[in-house]
């Protein structure tokens, strides 16, 4: 009944023509011009499309005006369609009797209920026999198993490479589409995955979460924390099997292994004066000489330079002058 009331215009068109004698000239003829009447009257003023019916007319005008009168009762959201707000009706018309007492969020189920409370009680019933960890959901628990089984059931169709997760393969598959949808809103560089915006807006705010247990220091991602723990973790490779002391540089362990077998190191006050000891050892030369001080007085050779002055000696020649002075006197 609405679809006729809104065409009735079409209709009109239709009716005023009839009245004609037909013949197959004025049926040629008379059908032309409704085409062309109803053309010229239902046709949209902001791009050209035509339509058949008013109705679908006002429908597409809502696209360009963002007009949307038909406005859902139940969580006042609205639509450009009427047909659009049905649809939506009924994420409203399923009954949910189930309801949460904590956050109110109602279910169909019970099952999903039950489900829902154990994100407020932290309860995690499904245990991974492999390494422990639980689950406050069997499918979660699913999903976590690849990582032991190594299954990989989401395949890009482009290069054929596998994930475990799906949400891994939506990831890849922006290598191959070019989109970087998150957009840095501060310099403006793009990312395809969210993870990498978050950690890129840190390097902005100066952030880093990421500290060391060991020592302290703190870094903007957690790959960069990672790389720095493996030097805590080979801190201690070298083993003393005689006293069990434990060393990080092979130098110092070999210099320690010299308690046991009797050899005599040389002793130093201080340690930069071991460290430039150990050179003779290591053979290394970052001055092309063992010491920095070796090479400041060879480069004198060239320079012709004489820093270092003898004042008892320039007191000694005063006093040989006076006395030259004073034969000559006599």
């Amino acid at each position: 009944m609405e679809v006729k009331e809104e065409c009735q215009e079409l209709n009109h068109m239709e009716e005023k023509h009839q009245e004609q004698p037909l013949t197959s000239l004025n049926i040629e003829k008379n059908s032309s011009q409704i085409r062309t009447e109803v053309e010229n009257s239902l046709t949209c003023d902001q791009c050209g499309k035509s339509f058949m019916c008013k109705r679908v007319l006002n429908d597409h005008l809502r696209i360009h005006t963002g007009e949307k009168p038909f406005t859902c009762l139940q969580c006042g959201k609205s639509f450009a369609i009427k047909g659009n707000l049905k649809l939506h009706m009924g994420i409203h018309m399923e009954e949910k009797p189930y309801r949460c007492d904590r956050c109110r969020k109602g279910f169909t189920r019970r099952r999903l209920l039950n489900e829902h409370m154990r994100s407020h009680t932290g309860e995690k019933p499904y245990m991974c026999s492999q390494c422990g960890k639980g689950f406050s959901l069997s499918g979660n628990l699913k999903i976590h198993m690849r990582i032991h089984t190594g299954e990989k059931p989401f395949r890009c169709d482009q290069c054929g490479k596998s994930f475990k997760f799906k949400g891994k393969l939506n990831h890849h598959l922006r290598i191959h589409t070019g989109a970087t949808p998150f957009s840095c809103n501060l310099c403006g560089k793009s990312s395809t995955q969210p993870d990498s915006l978050t950690d890129h807006l840190r390097s902005h705010a100066g952030i880093k979460p990421f500290r060391c247990e060991e020592c302290g220091k703190a870094f903007i991602l957690a790959s960069h924390l990672k790389k720095h723990m493996k030097a805590h973790v080979n801190e201690r490779t070298y083993f003393c099997s005689v006293c069990g002391k434990t060393f990080s540089r092979l130098d110092c362990f070999k210099m320690h292994h010299k308690v046991h077998s009797g050899v005599k190191a040389h002793v130093f006050s201080r340690a930069g004066d071991l460290k430039i000891h150990q050179r003779i050892h290591t053979g290394e030369k970052p001055y092309n000489f063992s010491q920095l001080g070796h090479l400041k007085i060879h480069e004198r050779v060239h320079t012709g330079e004489k820093p270092y002055q003898c004042f008892m000696w320039e007191e000694f020649q005063l006093i040989e002058r006076s006395t030259d002075s004073c034969e000559k006197a006599l």
